[in-house]
């Protein structure tokens, strides 16, 4: 039941915010609980001054001083900006995982772990196609 009300909840807001121009790999991770597979986001080479930008709704999320070689294949980072994600736990996988949102249009963007870098310890991994990147 928890899932499908989830579902029902993912699907209002992919309604209600999303943008027109998102490709379909982007509905579908933000809004269907797809995944990217790993390896294939170019923003996992990105290594310019800039900061990273919620793909559905453009509102920013990370500086690119965050970012970090994590080895998961999905664009890493060790903080986000303050207050831009809402959290929720997904067992998906048989295992209780903590999952984050665009907090402005509930965009799915990926899994925050406990296993990154000083001075946080946090690893936010997030599915490329989420993102945009802009150049400082």
């Amino acid at each position: 039941m928890l899932l499908y009300i989830n579902h029902v909840l993912n699907y209002y807001n992919y309604m209600t915010k999303k943008n027109s121009n998102l490709t379909a790999e982007q509905k579908l991770v933000m809004f269907e609980d797809g995944t990217e597979p790993p390896g294939t986001s170019e923003l996992n080479n990105e290594k310019r001054d800039g900061s990273y930008h919620c793909a559905n709704c453009g509102i920013k999320l990370f500086d690119s001083s965050t970012k970090y070689e994590s080895g998961s294949g999905w664009p890493s980072f060790y903080e986000s900006l303050p207050d831009v994600f809402e959290n929720k736990t997904d067992h998906l996988l048989g295992y209780a995982r903590t999952e984050y949102h665009c907090k402005n249009c509930g965009g799915h963007h990926g899994h925050i772990f406990e296993d990154g870098p000083q001075p946080t310890g946090k690893r936010y991994c997030n599915n490329g196609v989420c993102l945009v990147f802009k150049e400082k």
